[in-house]
């Protein structure tokens, strides 16, 4: 039996290298899950779902932004640990900080078509599809 405090082996500082592998204290063991993006085409064929998994973030820590054809998600937390006994003493106090940041290229798509919505740990984007573009009938090309 090992002891633990928070849910986290109380030897996770020990052997935090690389070797054994990194270790998060803001998020945890599971840090290198964070951000884990499904992405779908929508049953109708005319928009791409974006499942993107941000489990113990809060709505308003996380961001969506479209600029020059690229979807960004980021998602910034901060962390306060404070134990105190019975008497007012501080026997153990920490401050984290974190943030984590994806990319996608959507090509042109207008901010204002993009549907975005937080639930359960889990951010679906919605992003329209760009319509194909028209090719002339004709495929004879002139020759100078």
């Amino acid at each position: 039996m090992v002891p633990s405090i928070y849910g986290e082996n109380m030897f996770d500082d020990f052997f935090d290298n690389g070797f054994f592998g990194s270790h998060s204290p803001l998020f945890g063991k599971n840090s290198k899950n964070l951000m884990k993006t499904d992405i779908r085409e929508t049953d109708d064929a005319k928009a791409y779902r974006f499942a993107v998994e941000l489990p113990g973030f809060e709505k308003d820590e996380i961001h969506v932004d479209v600029q020059d054809g690229y979807l960004t998600v980021s998602a910034q937390k901060g962390l306060d640990k404070d134990e105190e006994d019975k008497k007012g003493r501080v026997l153990r106090q920490e401050r984290y900080s974190g943030a984590c940041s994806r990319s996608f290229y959507v090509g042109d798509v207008d901010p204002k078509d993009v549907k975005a919505k937080y639930e359960s740990g889990v951010l679906t984007v919605l992003i329209p599809k760009e319509e194909p573009k028209k090719l002339a009938s004709g495929s004879r090309v002139a020759i100078e």
